[in-house]
């Protein structure tokens, strides 16, 4: 009896482990995405006054989450704790024009990228800095990083003792601390459009962010007197591109958004977006 008994508890075990392995192949079956994103990083997605949501990653993640056959669910979340908001399980994906940086993907996991701009400055129409050098060309970090600082450092004389504007925990903001750090004053910001505010009252000199995001702000009623200065940053400790962020316990979840981005590049509809609100093609190639 007792040798019955341990062959059938010896199968047993063997059919919940074959069971258990079958089911660790597939992976979780996700059915529905929680998706947190800023709601004020306008026009990657900003709130319209009746509180709906709107902007380029609005209409993004429909289309991705129509692809992926998914329910999909959003959130707001301010954007100084949404990494770890993520991490602790309050939502599943973050869209929100989130950099895929070396350092973060440490912590998280990325999608492939679906939208790539250089990090540049903004200031008044009226201010001497109107003019730097360099207007919108790209120096790369990741591919020529000396000439990249000896930029910065061509600007250094120019922008000595400014006080520039930033989001706090972004990608700009580890930019100046790094490069521009005892150059400029850092005033960091909990939104853009907070900076966007003090830019336009004279509180501070110039502010720093996506190249995307300003010529979003200077198309906003009120900011016509915002003018780009300056040449863009684009790589190396900004990132390879906007992503979709993802707890690193979920392969399967990424694989989903990896294969919706990758078809909406291949049908258009990423471009055709990207054109809707950049007015430009932000595509990674």
């Amino acid at each position: 009896m007792k040798l019955a008994s341990l062959v059938s508890a010896l199968c047993l075990g063997a059919t919940l482990v074959a069971s258990f392995g079958s089911y660790a192949e597939e992976g979780k079956k996700w059915t529905v995405v929680k998706i947190a994103t800023e709601g004020a990083f306008r026009p990657f997605n900003f709130t319209k006054p009746d509180g709906t949501l709107d902007g380029f990653e609005i209409d993004m993640y429909k289309v991705l989450c129509q692809k992926m056959q998914v329910q999909c669910d959003i959130v707001v979340q301010p954007f100084a704790g949404i990494i770890p908001a993520l991490n602790a399980g309050k939502f599943d994906a973050i869209i929100d024009g989130l950099s895929a940086t070396e350092a973060r993907k440490k912590i998280i996991d990325f999608s492939i990228p679906y939208s790539s701009a250089g990090q540049t400055f903004a200031v008044l129409k009226d201010s001497p800095l109107a003019t730097l050098p360099d207007l919108a060309t790209r120096f790369s970090l990741s591919n020529d990083e000396a000439a990249a600082k000896a930029e910065v450092e061509k600007l250094a004389p120019l922008l000595k003792g400014k006080v520039v504007g930033v989001q706090g925990s972004s990608i700009g903001q580890q930019f100046l601390e790094k490069y521009m750090k005892g150059m400029v004053t850092i005033r960091e910001y909990k939104t853009t459009e907070e900076h966007d505010l003090d830019l336009k009252s004279g509180r501070i000199d110039l502010v720093f962010a996506s190249a995307t995001y300003l010529t979003g702000a200077i198309a906003k009623p009120g900011n016509q007197d915002i003018r780009l200065t300056g040449p863009q940053f684009i790589g190396g400790i900004l990132g390879s591109g906007s992503a979709v962020g993802i707890r690193k316990s979920d392969p399967e979840l990424k694989k989903m958004f990896d294969e919706a981005i990758s078809q909406m590049k291949q049908d258009g509809s990423l471009k055709e977006l990207a054109l809707k609100w950049f007015g430009t093609d932000t595509v990674p190639q």
